[in-house]
């Protein structure tokens, strides 16, 4: 079935979708999948991860970025993710940055983009993640939040504190995104005693909430080890729960690629770079805090090299976008073949295994 899933997407449905504007193609992809039933689908038991008291049957998820304002919720159980991350969302409606504004790279596998937080706001789509939650709890949902473009740099941290005190309640997990390479300013919130700030107004937000859910801190692969190194002890002095690493990266030659579109790349010329940071975090963290690896997925062996860096749980955007639905299952397939061939027993006990 998968194997037939894949030929239909690679020789119908992807040249049909690649003939449109890539905004368009998404517009049209959501369309469909928020047409999808609700199926709970059965993983392997080997497959399963605990983190953060949340119970997780597979550790490929979803990435920020696809299904930015909860309009699919059903379809990514339905094609097997273990979790979705759903987002960024700002506290207000905003348009994002002026079109053309995301470009295709067939020839690399990646994507270039500089959408700036498009966002319907918290109050558009917090009916329906209630909705979704009240139907499918089985779901496991990470919301990742945002400021509004417009927001002085004195209220960024209102910006956050906001968004938690309405849609916390609603998460898994929250994602504070600090990296993204289109908002002007933002990353400068990862500086040490930035993201401090930050934190400080998010754990306080977050103690008005019923549960807390953990926060996680987003950062950007176009940082160096020393930044990584402080990042991560104010991040951690300030109580973050763990990390996502990482973002697209705005660099280009480092990353073997020749294009002067501004924005933030993905896909598979981040893999490395990704991969890189993953193991800083790892081992700047002394790996006591869970990390979910973003970048440059395109199958099961870069799922795993991301997990044996440091990654407990992986997510997948640009490899979605040019593999297919079947990815998801070929990745959780490739993972345990070769977690039984190499005689691991979980996935956390291969998380970080390369970077000890």
């Amino acid at each position: 079935m998968v194997a037939v899933t894949e030929i239909v997407y690679r020789k119908v449905l992807r040249p049909l979708l690649f003939r449109l504007e890539p905004e368009t193609a998404h517009r049209v992809t959501l369309a469909w999948l928020a047409m999808l039933p609700a199926i709970t689908r059965t993983d392997d038991q080997l497959l399963a991860i605990r983190l953060w008291d949340l119970d997780l049957t597979n550790p490929a998820g979803l990435a920020a970025g696809l299904d930015k304002e909860a309009r699919a919720l059903a379809a990514w159980r339905t094609l097997g993710f273990g979790f979705a991350e759903i987002g960024t969302i700002t506290p207000m409606p905003q348009p994002g940055n002026e079109r053309p504004r995301m470009w295709r790279l067939p020839e690399r596998r990646a994507l270039i983009n500089r959408l700036g937080f498009p966002s319907a706001g918290m109050l558009a789509i917090s009916p329906r993640l209630e909705s979704f939650r009240r139907r499918n709890p089985g779901l496991r949902i990470g919301l990742n939040f945002g400021p509004n473009k417009n927001t002085p740099p004195a209220r960024v941290a209102d910006d956050y504190a906001q968004l938690i005190l309405r849609l916390g309640h609603l998460a898994d997990f929250i994602v504070i995104n600090v990296s993204s390479p289109n908002t002007p300013g933002l990353r400068e919130w990862q500086a040490p005693a930035a993201i401090g700030t930050l934190l400080a107004a998010i754990n306080l937000a977050r103690g008005n909430l019923p549960r807390h859910p953990p926060v996680l801190v987003k950062l950007a692969p176009d940082l160096d080890q020393e930044a990584v190194v402080k990042i991560c002890a104010a991040a951690e002095a300030g109580g973050v729960d763990g990390f996502v690493a990482g973002n697209s990266t705005l660099a280009r030659a480092e990353v073997g690629l020749t294009d002067d579109r501004q924005g933030g790349l993905s896909g598979e010329p981040l893999r490395e770079r990704a991969r890189a940071l993953i193991r800083m975090v790892y081992q700047a963290s002394g790996g006591r805090l869970p990390i979910i690896g973003v970048g440059g997925i395109m199958n099961a062996v870069d799922a795993w090299g991301h997990i044996r860096a440091g990654a407990s749980m992986v997510e997948l955007y640009t490899g979605f976008i040019y593999e297919g639905p079947a990815l998801i299952g070929a990745i959780k397939h490739g993972l345990l073949h070769l977690m039984k061939s190499g005689g691991w027993r979980s996935i956390s006990e291969a998380a970080g295994s390369a970077s000890r």
